[in-house]
C-alpha cells in the first residue's frame, strides 16, 4: 500500500493551521481605551455647549423683543441669567451692543477652560451674534 492510497494520507493534508479570526484582549483593551477618552472628552464639553446655546437662545429673544437702550438690554439679559441656572460664564455687562439698520444687535464672546486631567485644560472660544 502506497503513501498515497492510504486512508490516513489526506488527513495529514489537511492539517495545516489556520488563521484564527477576532479580537485580541489587546486589541479590546486598545478600542475601550480610545472610546473611554472620547467619552470623557465629551461629556466633560458637553455643558459648555449647552450654556453657549443658552446664551445664543437668550440673547435671540432679547433683541427681538428691541430693547431701547444698552442699559435695557443688559438689564434684560441678566434677568433671564437669574432664571436660566446655566448661564453662568457672562452677565449683561459682558454683552457688546450696537445697532445695525435699525436693529438691536447684541453680541458676546468669552473663553471656557475645561479641566480634563491634573494640569491639562480644553480651552474652548465661544463667541455670537443675535440674528
Amino acid at each position: 500500500m502506497s503513501e498515497m492510497s492510504s486512508p490516513y494520507a489526506s488527513t495529514t493534508r489537511r492539517r495545516c493551521p489556520h488563521r484564527q479570526r477576532g479580537v485580541t484582549l489587546f486589541g479590546l483593551m486598545s478600542w475601550a481605551i480610545i472610546i473611554g477618552a472620547v467619552a470623557y472628552v465629551v461629556l466633560r464639553v458637553f455643558p459648555t455647549v449647552n450654556e453657549y446655546l443658552t446664551i445664543q437662545r437668550t440673547i435671540d429673544k432679547i433683541a427681538a423683543s428691541s430693547p431701547s437702550t444698552v442699559a435695557e438690554a443688559r438689564a434684560a439679559f441678566d434677568r433671564q441669567k437669574d432664571v436660566e441656572y446655566s448661564i453662568s460664564s457672562i452677565g449683561g455687562k459682558d454683552l457688546e451692543v450696537t445697532k445695525e439698520n435699525d436693529k438691536v444687535v447684541l453680541g458676546f464672546a468669552y473663553d471656557k477652560e475645561i479641566p480634563l486631567y491634573g494640569p491639562v485644560f480644553l480651552l474652548i472660544k465661544y463667541e455670537g451674534r443675535s440674528r
